[in-house]
């Protein structure tokens, strides 16, 4: 019997119906058993215990070795999301081994997690509820989303639809795109320009080699002390050691963020009350989760 090894952690808790999808097709699964990501080793014993013939994946990191270890059985690996900056894509080709992931379900949950923390952060939401649990009825006055110009730096599913959202809203939007010249509904500026003209600046693109450390001191330094910056993309993308420092010393005004260069996290951001931190729950609607597990099981029946 063909066999799918499930590494993400939080697999068909929600809704049984893509474990049911697998079984309708004569296919064993095996889920993860420590109900966190994995390490790399214990990727590797559980292919080599398993052998199976498909991965639905995590975040977990899967370097070359690991898909060296695990080249003689897998046929496919079937990413739970959208980001595959954990998988060595190109010993994967190498190797034979097909590589997909599930680009559609997450768009509307990141997108409104990102909504969500700009009106924390500019209303003090989760400040204000910390006062009133700690006995002190303050009122901090905030701001207004409305009018305000959102930058986005990448401009593809989540940030498009992020932009919808915005402009009902009544902000302008400009954005930064590498992989485009021209977009509908966002107008396209240089990056720098986004980054300085934007009163929150929030990042939409996948992690990579030649984008580590996008949000850098140069890059923090001409942001408006006014401005807030939020990253729901991915970890790495800042250099989370001088937002901190920029932070503190009011350098820029505030920051959300939904995920690290470790996570847990674990780091100095979380002594500062102007930054909103959120443990990586950018696709975990209940929605959301239950279509990209599904979608991310269709991919391999539909290569069996």
């Amino acid at each position: 019997m063909r066999k799918v090894l499930i590494t993400t952690s939080s697999f068909g808790r929600q809704d049984a119906s893509p474990l049911e999808a697998l079984k309708s097709r004569g296919l064993e699964y095996v889920l993860n058993p420590y109900g966190r990501k994995l390490t790399e080793e214990e990727l590797i014993s559980l292919g080599f215990q398993h052998r199976p013939d498909y991965i639905i994946a995590g975040t977990e990191k899967m370097s070359a070795r690991a898909l060296d270890a695990m080249r003689l059985y897998v046929k496919l690996i079937s990413r739970c999301g959208v980001g595959m900056d954990g998988i060595d894509l190109q010993y994967a080709e190498q190797v034979g081994i097909r590589v997909m992931n599930t680009p559609d379900a997450p768009t509307a949950a990141v997108a409104e997690l990102t909504l969500g923390i700009m009106l924390d952060m500019l209303r003090g939401i989760s400040k204000a509820d910390r006062n009133i649990r700690s006995v002190h009825f303050d009122k901090p006055m905030g701001n207004l989303l409305f009018g305000k110009t959102v930058g986005l730096l990448g401009c593809g599913r989540i940030g498009s639809y992020l932009a919808k959202l915005l402009q009902v809203i009544g902000c302008q939007v400009i954005g930064y795109d590498s992989c485009l010249n021209q977009h509908p509904t966002i107008k396209l500026k240089p990056f720098l320009e986004v980054v300085q003209e934007a009163d929150i600046l929030t990042l939409h693109v996948p992690y990579t080699k030649n984008n580590h450390h996008l949000i850098d001191k140069k890059t923090l330094d001409c942001m408006k002390p006014t401005a807030y910056l939020i990253n729901a993309s991915r970890g790495g993308l800042v250099d989370e050691e001088y937002l901190y420092e920029a932070l503190k010393e009011g350098r820029i005004s505030g920051a959300g963020l939904d995920c690290y260069e470790k996570e847990p996290y674990d780091g100095k951001l979380r002594e500062l009350d102007n930054v909103v931190l959120t443990p990586h729950i950018g696709s975990y609607a209940a929605e959301a989760r239950c279509k990209q597990e599904m979608d991310a099981v269709e991919n391999i029946l539909q290569n069996l």
